[in-house]
């Protein structure tokens, strides 16, 4: 199941382009990862935190959240659980990302809801794999 935005832009080939919010509160990480996404086709939303990134998720829902887990405030693990309790977005695919490598951290990031989980430093072509069997 996919999270169409209403207001999902066009890509290159005139089809509308899935939607991708991306929240980390490193703007160096939003802007590398935005700018790799839109070259990719994706229309790109950011968020600084998992506060705002609730409220706009709630307010329109994207096809994908990439997600860090490390962020002041609510985690990333406590967005994701959050998304989860939500019935009308308990489908939305979730991709977290951390700093820490600990296998304990991709356990708990699945535990949580996500449907994958990404290292940094972010290779770039795993992430993009990931991105596209989610969303098709």
């Amino acid at each position: 199941m996919h999270y169409r935005s209403f207001d999902a832009s066009r890509n290159s080939e005139g089809t509308a382009a899935f939607h991708i919010l991306v929240v980390d509160d490193f703007l160096d990480v939003l802007s590398l990862l935005k700018i790799v996404l839109e070259t990719e086709g994706y229309q790109v939303s950011v968020a600084r935190d998992g506060k705002f990134a609730l409220s706009l998720i709630q307010a329109s829902p994207p096809d994908l959240v990439l997600l860090d887990v490390g962020m002041p405030g609510i985690s990333g693990y406590e967005v994701t659980r959050q998304i989860r309790q939500c019935p009308r977005l308990k489908y939305l695919p979730i991709i977290l990302f951390t700093g820490c490598t600990d296998e304990s951290d991709r356990e708990e990031a699945l535990a949580a809801g996500a449907n994958d989980f990404v290292s940094k430093p972010i290779a770039i072509a795993e992430l993009l794999c990931k991105v596209r069997m989610l969303c098709g």
